[in-house]
């Protein structure tokens, strides 16, 4: 991952786009999008086309055949890249060392800096937070998923 982070941030120089909202947003993208294909791509395996045929043949619009037909039936995989793609991103410190700084900054990057220089109960609270979030997202996945299998 450091030598990607060097890369995004030797280009990033050529471009102008360090220490950016764009430069950022751009660097955590790229990150996160093989893994949101594989599981998009995952769940399209799955999917019948044929029902989306048929849809088209009674005249629905190939946007109105999209929405009503295709997206419900691979909505969970499409969820499970966003959530991926926000854990792969909340979770990269280092291109973020390399390619922000000052008030252009993400919540990962100031806890790293936080506990390098100083001791505060702040990181310690946000730890708890994310510890519990995650905690209660697994409980409400079982619950829901439970129900779904009776």
């Amino acid at each position: 991952m450091i030598l990607i982070a060097i890369g995004v941030f030797f280009a990033y120089t050529k471009l102008k786009l360090n220490n950016s909202m764009v430069g950022l947003v751009l660097a955590h993208s790229t990150l996160a999008l093989p893994m949101v294909l594989i599981v998009i791509s995952a769940g399209l395996r799955s999917y019948d086309m044929n029902q989306e045929r048929v849809a088209r043949s009674l005249g629905a619009s190939r946007s109105k055949a999209f929405f009503i037909i295709t997206l419900p039936q691979i909505r969970f995989s499409i969820i499970t890249g966003a959530l991926l793609a926000f854990i792969v991103s909340f979770d990269e410190v280092i291109v973020a060392l390399f390619i922000t700084g000052g008030k252009m900054s993400t919540i990962t990057r100031s806890m790293f800096l936080a506990l390098r220089d100083q001791i505060d109960p702040t990181i310690a609270s946000i730890s708890t937070i994310m510890v519990l979030i995650t905690t209660i997202a697994l409980i409400l996945a079982q619950i829901f998923g439970q129900s779904k299998d009776k």
